[in-house]
């Protein structure tokens, strides 16, 4: 049997956890969330994307936020008919839903005000062809937001919380540094770049049930905590249950 690929992986894994994602407290809410709706409020974009939409809570806070048309992208159809039943249940008309990935982006050039993306990214098998897709279709001094996991810069530390993602979702590929995140923005043509990190907690068994990871991984996790150095136990600041915190970050940069 052939083995899948990473983005099926992604796309099958998700499609089975689809509606797990809409009541994810680490999903549907956060201070981000409340700035995005800000943001849309303050820019009032005639167009904005939610790539990589998921369960579609960054659509609902662009749409919240006044956006005018708001497309919902992502490639699990699942993820797409919760968008489109919650969306329906929020009375969000401005939401419409796309199935596709953030490197093919089916739209043309400068046809964007907005694009943001949530808790995606570390999906995207490349992420530089995908910043290259998101510039091209943003329209000049249109705004695009990356709201991520991010890895410490040391290298201990990057080390360790990459082997915590892979070990709980197959299709993981990167929670990158910020300053790569930096490297790949300016390289893509994007400028006036700001950021800003904060302390994410995530509970360690409602963080492996909302997408299923298998018995023996879940026990290779717990493996892991167990035999962490110090360093890298401070730094999360592992708790006896496995619950941990990573660092999350928003990156908001202009296409000149």
């Amino acid at each position: 049997m052939t083995e899948p690929t990473q983005p099926q992986l992604a796309a099958r894994q998700f499609g089975d956890t689809a509606a797990n994602y809409l009541s994810s407290s680490v999903h549907a809410q956060g201070a981000d969330l409340d700035r995005l709706e800000q943001l849309a409020r303050r820019l009032q974009p005639l167009r904005a994307l939610d790539l990589g939409c998921g369960a579609g809570h960054t659509a609902f806070a662009l749409a919240r936020g006044g956006a005018r048309q708001v497309i919902a992208c992502d490639p699990s159809p699942p993820m797409l008919a919760v968008v489109v039943a919650e969306a329906r249940a929020r009375e969000l008309s401005a939401i419409q839903v796309i199935g596709g990935t953030a490197e093919g982006l089916q739209f043309d050039d400068s046809s964007f005000d907005l694009v943001a993306t949530r808790f995606s990214a570390h999906h995207w098998p490349s992420v530089p062809a995908a910043l290259r897709e998101v510039a091209r279709v943003l329209k000049p001094q249109g705004r695009f937001v990356v709201i991520d996991v991010i890895a410490p810069e040391a290298a201990l530390l990057d080390t360790t919380l990459q082997t915590l993602e892979l070990l709980r979702d197959r299709s993981h590929v990167r929670d990158y540094r910020e300053s790569e995140w930096q490297q790949m923005l300016a390289a893509a043509g994007f400028a006036d770049l700001i950021s800003n990190v904060w302390k994410l907690p995530l509970q360690f068994d409602s963080w492996v049930r909302r997408i299923a990871t298998p018995s023996r991984r879940i026990e290779a996790l717990r493996a892991v905590f167990e035999d962490l150095p110090s360093e890298a136990r401070s730094y999360f600041a592992v708790q006896a249950d496995g619950s941990f915190t990573s660092d999350g970050c928003w990156i908001e940069a202009v296409r000149p």
